[in-house]
């Protein structure tokens, strides 16, 4: 498929290449070490969905697919796609899209309305995976007519840390909070090595109001580390705990159920930055930014924006930043030096410039009700959007035994 946006410096034709009349632009020109992930640099997306199909089920696979198709075409920032099948296995197939940038496709996928148009795709699918890319570099010429100005490349590659973050979210009954709690913070760790290639790292889990956020970190494969974790006697049975109190009802033992809850609990990372420090010794806090509706995705970039800045000041307090957002949910993963008070409030909430912050305010549901933000409103807003730790788990020790990095606010000790 024919892209339709260039670098800057125009393409560059592979003959030009090989016959050393242009010499080839480094991919490690400007690499970013602070930022190791972000939706937010508006680079074009390319979405490679893997699908096995079952067995005989490939028309009502296809006829499922011309139906999805048709209405993703009208998604805004949805700039074309294809449809490819394996010459080796006919059962394989390959859904490649691509989007303008990130954010359009996060809030289409998050959706309600994207749960409801996959869902007949379950009955003809085995198994799918889905690879999500930033475009760094491309060969070829834009097609006649195209617009420059719908996506752009990559700047430049990101230097990871060899660490996937992710977050799941969901609510409970209003009242069932302290026994949630309870539940959550007593279980027994899962075995962290998932295989030769896959660890879990750390799990911090969070309360909020009735909301619980478990973040998740993992070397290697995600989605093999969430299967493993769902899978382990330990995680099956808190599981099956919480559910009289969940504000969704499920069925762990109904794939179609459990497909379905993990879909609309899936909270993804959008941004990832650390001030290149080391962070012994650092405190975990977690902060929510519930947004107004439809703000989400612009109250996650302006957190974001403000992090990136911070990063760069040697005498901000936070070390380490990630932000998960999903629809109007927003939670912000804080590595900080010292205690989360002993700062500068507006700093520890990562609030943009003065001159910005009327913008936050238009953003953030009911920010205004902590007061003005400055001085004493600063303090309040801060204390209202710090989440309670309900345990912090690390993968330490010989044998890499998840145990508790801290003493739990609810409960002390190893788990």
């Amino acid at each position: 498929m024919t892209t339709t946006s260039t670098p800057a410096s125009g393409p560059l034709s592979s003959e030009a290449l090989a016959s050393g009349a242009i010499a080839p632009e480094p991919l490690t020109r400007q690499l970013s070490h602070q930022v190791s992930q972000s939706v937010f640099d508006g680079s074009r997306l390319r979405v490679v969905l893997l699908v096995e199909v079952y067995d005989g089920a490939q028309q009502q696979f296809l006829e499922t697919y011309e139906n999805l198709r048709s209405h993703v075409e009208s998604v805004p920032g949805h700039l074309g796609e294809q449809l490819c099948q394996s010459i080796e296995n006919p059962s394989q197939w390959l859904i490649t899209s691509e989007w303008e940038s990130a954010p359009p496709f996060l809030n289409w996928v998050s959706s309600e309305e994207h749960v409801r148009m996959v869902k007949p795709l379950h009955s003809c699918v085995r198994d799918t995976r889905s690879l999500r890319f930033h475009v760094v570099r491309e060969t070829g010429h834009p097609s006649t007519g195209a617009d420059p100005a719908r996506g752009g490349l990559q700047a430049a590659p990101r230097v990871g840390d060899g660490v996937i973050r992710h977050a799941l979210t969901f609510t409970v009954k209003p009242g069932s909070e302290e026994a949630v709690g309870k539940i959550l913070a007593d279980y027994a760790s899962p075995e962290p090595q998932v295989d030769d290639t896959t660890r879990l790292c750390r799990t911090s889990l969070f309360l909020h109001g009735n909301r619980v956020v478990r973040a998740i970190e993992v070397r290697g494969d995600l989605l093999a580390a969430l299967r493993h974790v769902a899978e382990q006697p330990e995680v099956r049975a808190v599981e099956e705990a919480i559910n009289p109190y969940l504000e969704q009802d499920r069925d762990l033992g109904d794939p179609e159920s459990a497909r379905v809850f993990y879909t609309r609990a899936a909270l993804p990372a959008v941004h990832h930055v650390t001030a290149g420090e080391g962070q012994d010794g650092a405190q975990r806090h977690a902060l929510s930014y519930p947004a107004r509706p439809g703000c989400g995705m612009r109250l996650a970039q302006l957190l974001a924006e403000r992090d990136e800045a911070a990063a760069r000041d040697p005498r901000s307090p936070v070390l380490c930043s990630t932000i998960f957002q999903r629809d109007d949910v927003v939670v912000r993963l804080v590595d900080v030096r010292g205690d989360l008070h002993e700062g500068d409030p507006a700093v520890t909430l990562g609030l943009p410039d003065p001159g910005r912050v009327s913008e936050l305010t238009t953003l953030l549901d009911g920010f205004t009700d902590a007061g003005s933000p400055t001085g004493g409103g600063l303090v309040r807003a801060l204390e209202g959007a710090r989440m309670e730790l309900v345990t912090d788990r690390r993968a330490c020790g010989p044998r890499g035994q998840l145990t508790s990095a801290r003493c739990s606010r609810r409960r002390a000790g190893t788990g």
